[in-house]
């Protein structure tokens, strides 16, 4: 196994609740299936016993407890065809006419069908016992495909553990699903409908893709199919045609067979259930006023103007709620399209459904729960016959998934295809997009209208992404010491910080300054400066209003610090502008160093004056003291409407990156840690300035740093004004000839 790929898609947490706690509840059976408040996990077990605790991007999950003596089986999975006997069964009604030898040959079968449909199965793979849920198991064993029956993967188990836990999770609306291209997501959307629709009862299944005309195709040629191979015994009743192109229904459920009701023979009337399966046209308020039980959103990272798929989750959301309590679950997936073509709306979506990162209610900011698989893990054609990805060439060739040889690995042909694209950059983000190693891949766009040099960006974000993020980067907040003003500033570590930073002077440099008659000055200015983006409005009508930015970096100089590094990033709106302006103040006292405000919203420029740190806030660069404006003078910053300094702006993040980001021509790779920016640096459009707040402030921090380059310079008069000369030897003045 090579190092540059973890070999898991997830971590198992040991020792994550004590032995002694889970042996004593194992025991007991006291396990409940859903959220553990306790120890903040979300049980998947039926059994009321669990296993190993395993981590899948941030979500904490128990599994069940293996059973004893698993049998070895085919040591890997292998799907069992319905006996002969009991395909010629197709409906309820044929089995109540059968014969009682008949049904006791067959109804042990039937009842282990149901139960790993409800908690799901264990087998032997690759001599490890392997968890794979009951959604998991419908999948692979009951769902038909385009080319068969599914094979199994591990990509997809884990997806499909993950999905478990937003359908046990009681504050999980359900999932977002970043995905690479033929995945076999939408079968596996389309299994869940068949698989939920034909349990429920008085229920909607809904589904969505990018156009009504693939939501419809959805479900003639896959959700329909997949219901009506369904074996006699999960099959409902169902109304109206075989294959309908609109509407499922069904009237009665797949009602689970025992020995205790095999015999019995329903001749009463059958009263409809109500529950369908369908699906809309691609809009806005697509099942705006209905109640869902499942909602499956296919292809939503492609939803194209006017079409919004944020528009549409804050209106289908309320679908799956009834006051505070979840009813329903949303099942989403989707690659995504270029920003512009409806990836960027996906993109938000997708970054709000962090578990990591919740309200006070408990639910992250879109309510699912964010989930990514990168493309190694599940690209077709290097599966190995146990379900495991074959990541570099191996010494031999392995079997594959499908019966043919593995021969190469899926990350040796990825980076062979790069290679090949790497002067058709358009080509090669498209590339990213369908098959993605990271999540930065699944979101990059088009090259064409960048105004910077889109392969040095991507190469900085690449190495970035390999890096694990905590390593070198800490999120934090500044508070004044003791919480008494303009005294010392810390930096306390703190994951709701607003705060990414990459360096922290040592102590003896921090809180540099000095008192210039009464007036304070940055102490460390010959070590970096910081570029900000205020906002003078705390708030706007409907909560809107760009951000404000704030970034730091250092310059060249001989001191024991890094150099020519971006070292801090604050992209944020906090509650109020008096708290953003503070939080900018302390960060310049912490580092002691100066600031290059635009001063078109002057708020924070008064804040910075009133508080005694007017020596904190550099003045334009390009104009001589003496030609500056009286605010100017009284304030500082910089005006953002000049056309020269909207060019001198991006020609400083310009050089910045064609000199210290990406491959550098030593070979080595730049230091550029802050990912947020380097996106936001390769969408800008000077344009449109104000939508760019990280561009902007850290474009005044490299304008800080090299403020020597903007100084006017001083023009020669050209009258000249030639003064006769004059000897004064002697009694007489005389002038000197020649001159």
């Amino acid at each position: 196994m090579q190092s540059d790929v973890p070999d898991k898609l997830y971590t198992t947490r040991y020792d994550y609740v004590s032995k002694g706690v889970v042996s004593n509840k194992n025991r007991a059976k006291t396990w409940q299936y859903g959220y553990n408040e306790k120890y903040d996990m979300v049980v998947v077990s039926k059994t009321g016993q669990i296993g190993d605790i395993i981590e899948v991007n941030g979500l904490i999950i128990a599994l069940p407890l293996p059973p004893k003596d698993l049998p070895k089986g085919d040591n890997k999975w292998v799907r069992e065809e319905l006996p002969k006997p009991l395909s010629r069964v197709q409906n309820i009604f044929q089995w109540n006419d059968m014969p009682k030898p008949f049904k006791a040959q067959w109804v042990d079968y039937i009842e282990s069908e149901f139960d790993r449909r409800e908690e799901g199965h264990w087998f032997m793979n690759n001599g490890i016992p392997t968890y794979i849920t009951g959604a998991h198991y419908m999948y692979l064993q009951w769902t038909s495909i385009d080319v068969g029956y599914p094979d199994y993967r591990e990509a997809n188990r884990i997806f499909f553990i993950f999905w478990e836990a937003c359908k046990a999770d009681p504050r999980s609306f359900g999932m977002v699903y970043l995905k690479i291209r033929r995945s076999g997501f939408s079968f596996m959307g389309s299994s869940e409908c068949v698989n939920t629709g034909t349990l429920a009862k008085d229920s909607r299944v809904g589904i969505l893709s990018k156009t009504g005309n693939d939501a419809k195709k959805m479900f003639t040629d896959k959700v329909v199919p997949i219901a009506n191979r369904l074996p006699f015994f999960f099959k409902p009743i169902q109304d109206g045609m075989d294959k309908p192109k609109t509407e499922l229904a069904f009237r009665i459920p797949a009602s689970k067979i025992t020995k205790k009701n095999m015999y019995d023979v329903e001749d009463e009337e059958i009263f409809g259930l109500d529950t369908t399966i369908d699906w809309k046209n691609t809009d806005d308020n697509s099942y705006d006023g209905e109640k869902l039980l499942l909602l499956v959103h296919d292809e939503s990272g492609k939803w194209i103007k006017p079409n919004n798929i944020l528009n549409n989750w804050r209106v289908t959301k309320t679908c799956l709620r009834l006051g505070s309590k979840i009813i329903g679950k949303c099942l989403m997936g989707s690659t995504s399209n270029a920003l512009a073509k409806g990836g960027s709306n996906f993109k938000k979506l997708y970054e709000d459904s962090d578990p990591r990162v919740r309200n006070a209610n408990g639910q992250t900011k879109s309510g699912m729960y964010s989930l990514f698989i990168p493309m190694e893990y599940n690209m077709e054609g290097f599966i190995d016959e146990f379900g495991h990805p074959v990541f570099h060439a191996p010494e031999k060739p392995v079997m594959g998934v499908d019966g043919e040889k593995i021969r190469g690995g899926a990350v040796d042909y990825w980076d062979a295809e790069v290679e090949s694209m790497k002067n058709d950059p358009d080509a090669l983000n498209e590339f990213y997009r369908q098959f993605p190693r990271t999540e930065s891949h699944a979101f990059r766009d088009e090259s064409k209208q960048s105004l910077f040099n889109l392969t040095k960006i991507y190469q900085q974000i690449d190495y970035a992404d390999s890096l694990v993020k905590e390593h070198y980067l800490t999120r934090g907040s500044f508070q004044w010491q003791n919480g008494v003003r303009d005294s010392k500033v810390i930096f306390s570590p703190d994951k709701r910080g607003r705060f990414n930073v990459s360096w922290t002077p040592p102590k003896h440099m921090q809180n540099r300054w000095i008192d210039k008659r009464g007036t304070k000055y940055p102490g460390n200015e010959h070590l970096g400066s910081f570029g900000c983006d205020s906002y003078d409005i705390s708030g706007t009508v409907g909560g809107g209003g760009s951000n404000g930015a704030l970034h730091g970096m250092t310059k060249f100089h001989m001191d024991d610090a890094p150099t020519n590094e971006f070292f801090l990033e604050y992209v944020a709106r906090p509650q109020t502008a008096e708290i953003f302006f503070e939080e900018v103040l302390m960060a310049c006292v912490f580092y002691g160093m100066p600031i290059l405000i635009e001063n078109n919203k002057p708020r924070l420029l008064y804040h910075f004056k009133n508080r005694g740190y007017r020596g904190y806030c550099m003045n334009r660069p390009d104009k001589h003291f003496n030609k500056l404006s009286k605010t100017e003078r009284e304030l500082g910053g910089i005006p953002n409407s000049s056309e020269d300094v909207k060019q001198a702006h991006a020609a400083a993040i310009e050089s910045y990156i064609e000199k210290h980001v990406g491959v550098l021509e030593d070979g080595e790779i730049g230091s550029m840690p802050f990912v947020r920016t380097l996106e936001d640096w390769a969408r800008f459009d000077i344009s449109n300035r104000t939508a760019f707040d990280a561009t902007i402030s850290s474009g005044l921090a490299v304008m800080a740093n090299q403020k020597h380059l903007y100084l006017p310079e001083q023009k020669k008069s050209s009258i000249s004004i030639t003064l006769p000369r004059y000897n004064n030897r002697g009694y007489r003045s005389e002038l000197n000839e020649g001159r």
